[in-house]
């Protein structure tokens, strides 16, 4: 359906938040006093008098040439969000407390501070970008114009602006208004329609994150329904290779922080559109779409435990909007527990979107539930996730294949994660502290990027390798009522000379309490020097007997293995996580003692 050769489309008589200024303020003031929204509104009321007292803060250039001198990114980026957070903590508080005028000041002088950056990209994403080239030349000609990139943050403060106008704009001051929407304009609609950006043919967060936004700016901000056709013919195209980066399963192998952000971003321009074209372009409309929307239910492994492969974290929180949202568009769609939702503190990168919506999609009719049993097995993505529940606990395992040239890859073919009672056993680093090394040649060095940080052997003292002809096979996948089965071949992952075959089986046990039986299955055209069955664990306790070895922490995991073929060397690893912080975890190094042509290792992991 093309936009621009039927701008009628776009003429549908409705409105994207509130119909008129009564509706929004007695909406504003219904939530105010319903008992279902306090623990949400008094989060916000927390930050909104932390924040209120203090100076607007700002971005110096001695922040900003950080990155470029050390290639370090958190110095200025905990300012720039910090302005952000107070952002839309004065906007949300100016709603909640129209009376109140020193939250109206400080969301003025937020804004004013926010229209006065340099850039509203983030210094990391400037390398090569008109902001930070010198080689500049300037002139008096009428065609002058002032260059201006467009990354994620940028794209997502245009969005927040233009909606923030449309929420508060009847109480703010008309030059802030008026500046409000000019800075949209200059920096962020006029660079998109003038110039061609990388993001917008990438397969992965960027493309809807920065799209999706520039989308709802346009759409609350542009009038004309001609002008507004011709932007939105460049916004469907970045929303269809956004797509294109999932497989027909809907797994997000960028991860469930990537899926929340990304999809997110999806969603809320999908719903815009939807409401400015009166159901006429409805982009949930679609079977790939809806598996997308299943991926939060099948990616928990228990309570706030997720599958973290790739850039993300290992425990996470819902954005309750979203997930209510997405429940009445999508019947299957479960609902997850209201103390899994993210609180208002939580996104550490204060987004606009997803906060408002956390309170205007918001349904205290709809009933949640806990995660349910059951396993998933996706053929095209290679992920295994199964879910067990009985009267000693909830337990799960998960295990990929897929290739080492991913979104945020890790070179982790045959990795697995496995947890009980809430407690990880074997883990996933999950995402490291982003700098400019963790994105260049250097990644795999990273602990977390590598596969010396995977639960996966090393053979010959080789890693694997990273690229897309480093892949995985599938075998088998079996799925029954007390016995899963997922068998893989990863020999492709490493490039170790007279390596012909390296089959690892995964059997999944789902008992009272589960085991997991691991093994490897090797084939060589000579004797290997070495090879080692490494798992990542988080600290725990230790213990060694004659069976085998017993991990505690406040359940018990026992591993069995034959001691006379393997032998036990424990490591620590420091780790550097995403939010700077170091973390102590261990490497539990498996010696074959005696490696042959061919051979075979087996593990059985308890729990107990």
């Amino acid at each position: 359906m093309n936009i621009v050769d039927d701008k009628r489309l776009l003429e549908f008589n409705t409105t994207l938040l509130f119909s008129i200024k009564e509706e929004k303020d007695k909406w504003w003031r219904r939530i105010s006093q319903e008992a279902a929204f306090q623990p949400f509104l008094n989060e916000i009321r927390d930050e909104g008098e932390r924040l209120l007292p203090e100076r607007d803060p700002e971005l110096s250039f001695s922040l900003f040439k950080v990155f470029f001198e050390t290639g370090f990114r958190l110095e200025y980026e905990r300012i720039y969000f910090e302005k952000r957070k107070r952002l839309n903590t004065f906007a949300i508080m100016v709603l909640l407390e129209p009376q109140n005028l020193d939250y109206l000041t400080a969301l003025e002088n937020t804004i004013w501070s926010i229209c006065n950056e340099y850039s509203w990209c983030l210094p990391a994403h400037l390398q090569n970008c008109p902001e930070t080239s010198i080689q500049a030349s300037y002139t008096l000609h009428e065609d002058f114009v002032q260059q201006y990139s467009i990354d994620l943050f940028a794209a997502e403060t245009a969005f927040s602006l233009a909606e923030i106008l449309k929420l508060t704009g009847d109480c703010l001051n008309p030059l802030i208004c008026k500046r409000i929407s000019e800075e949209i304009f200059k920096r962020i609609l006029h660079p998109f329609m003038d110039n061609q950006f990388g993001w917008e043919t990438q397969t992965h967060n960027w493309a809807a994150v920065c799209a999706g936004s520039i989308g709802s700016a346009a759409l609350h901000l542009i009038n004309d329904a001609g002008e507004l056709a011709k932007l939105l013919e460049r916004v469907l195209p970045a929303m269809d290779s956004y797509l294109k980066g999932f497989n027909e399963d809907g797994i997000c192998l960028e991860g469930y922080g990537y899926w929340q952000y990304g999809f997110g971003y999806y969603v809320y321009f999908a719903d815009l559109l939807k409401k400015r074209t009166g159901g006429k372009l409805d982009l949930f409309d679609s079977e790939k779409v809806h598996q997308i929307a299943l991926f939060q239910q099948r990616c928990f492994l228990s309570r706030n435990l997720v599958v973290n492969f790739s850039d993300a974290q290992p425990t996470a929180s819902v954005f309750l909007g979203l997930s209510h949202y997405l429940s009445k568009i999508y019947p299957d769609f479960h609902v997850p527990e209201q103390d899994l939702r993210a609180k208002y503190t939580v996104d550490h990168c204060s987004r606009w979107a997803p906060a408002i919506r956390n309170l205007l999609w918001f349904d205290e009719t709809i009933s949640p539930a806990p995660w349910k049993s059951g396993t998933f097995h996706s053929e095209e993505s290679a992920w295994f996730i199964s879910r067990h529940q009985s009267e000693f606990g909830d337990f799960s395992f998960a295990a990929k294949g897929g290739h080492n040239d991913e979104p945020h890859n890790h070179n982790d073919i045959g990795h697995f994660i496995l947890q009980g009672n809430n407690e990880v056993f074997l883990k996933d680093l999950g995402a490291g502290l982003y700098t400019k090394d963790y994105f260049n040649d250097k990644r795999y060095t990273y602990l977390c990027n590598g596969s010396q940080g995977h639960s996966v052997p090393i053979i010959n003292n080789q890693f694997q390798k990273d690229g897309p002809d480093r892949f995985a096979r599938i075998r088998n996948a079996s799925l029954e009522e007390e016995v899963d089965n997922f068998e893989l071949d990863i020999a492709n992952a490493y490039e170790v000379d007279g390596l012909q075959r390296l089959s690892r089986k995964f059997t999944w046990i789902k008992r009272n309490k589960p085991k997991l039986i691991l093994e490897d299955f090797y084939t060589f055209t000579k004797q290997p020097d070495s090879i080692i069955e490494r798992f990542i664990i988080p600290s725990l306790s230790i213990t060694k007997d004659s069976k085998g070895v017993v991990l505690e922490g406040k359940h018990r995991l026992r591993i069995l293995y034959d001691k006379e073929k393997l032998r036990l060397a424990e490591r620590i690893l420091e780790f550097e996580n995403h939010f700077g912080k170091t973390e102590n975890n261990m490497a539990l190094d498996f010696i074959v003692m005696n490696p042959e042509k061919e051979c075979s290792v087996k593990l059985v992991f308890q729990f107990e």
